[in-house]
């Protein structure tokens, strides 16, 4: 699943293209696409028709475009969820230009823009639904994601909150920072980065960390993410793109992911990698140390 960074990156290319446009039709090319609106495809596609859409918004990972009947002057009271999964893609496209291979869903709008949303899905483990909001938000949040913690650049981020927390837990660092409930939008990729960039192994008990640490850790996966937003995300394969179609190249310039057997650029030292939870961790063992055993 794309992390912060490509979230972010779609969600900018969505405000420019499609924020403040009015939906004219929905057609639902797969089924599975629309699999988490409960009442059906005929449904999703009949709730958004005359609706305009607002700007698009983000926490973390997840991805919404919050959507009011024309004219209406209270918050929006729903929004489009788009879970990205391993390979969606929302396109903004010129209507009429061949489809997609795995194009799930199209909306077309009620303007002169000669474009039109496409979400396209290779692997159909993501998909878009439509939920209610939290009442009163301003962002429109829907409810589904209410739990979601807020993310490390997100303004209203509260560090100090986030290390209590974090000692609270009683877990290891990276499965913390996997953990949306605690701090949203960092995945594999990037947790690896940081630690590295912090020196901190990734089996690191969190009940250790002081607070210096922590908030040099916070100040590693805000560099991290920043770094990868100015050069479009991450993209190991064509599956990440932006709503033009482009890949980020982010992955030139990792430090740690996907770096096996080759050099620290710190120490020199091999990297090593281990399966950790289905997924890989990848490390300098000299600069970043396992903690030490506990009776």
């Amino acid at each position: 699943m794309p992390e912060l960074p490509e979230v972010e990156v779609v969600r900018s290319g969505l405000e420019r293209w499609v924020c403040g446009r009015t939906v004219a039709d929905v057609e639902v090319l797969h089924p599975r696409a629309v699999r988490r609106h409960l009442a059906g495809p005929g449904d999703f596609a009949a709730q958004l028709v005359g609706h305009r859409v607002g700007p698009a918004r983000r926490r973390g990972k997840y991805l919404w475009l919050p959507v009011e009947p024309l004219g209406a002057s209270a918050a929006p009271d729903r929004a489009i969820l788009a879970h990205l999964g391993m390979s969606g893609q929302l396109l903004v496209q010129p209507q009429g230009s061949p489809d997609e291979k795995h194009l799930r869903v199209r909306v077309r709008f009620a303007d002169a823009q000669a474009t039109e949303l496409r979400f396209v899905d290779q692997r159909t483990f993501g998909g878009l639904s439509l939920h209610e909001t939290v009442p009163g938000d301003p962002d429109g949040l829907p409810d589904v994601i209410a739990h979601i913690a807020r993310d490390p650049l997100d303004p209203a981020f509260d560090d100090e909150a986030f290390h209590t927390a974090l000692r609270r837990r009683r877990t290891t660092i990276k499965r913390a920072l996997l953990d949306q409930s605690l701090i949203s939008g960092v995945g594999n990729i990037y947790a690896d980065e940081a630690l590295w960039r912090t020196r901190l192994h990734y089996d690191r008990p969190t009940a250790s960390l002081t607070r210096p640490r922590t908030a040099e850790l916070l100040l590693h996966i805000r560099e991290v993410m920043n770094e990868a937003l100015a050069a479009g995300g991450t993209s190991f394969d064509s599956l990440y793109v932006n709503v033009n179609g482009e890949s980020g190249y982010f992955d030139r310039s990792l430090d740690a992911y996907g770096r096996e057997d080759e050099p620290c650029r710190r120490c020199g030292t091999a990297m090593r990698r281990r399966p950790w939870m289905n997924r890989s961790s990848y490390f300098c063992p000299r600069c970043q140390r396992p903690p030490r055993a506990t009776a």
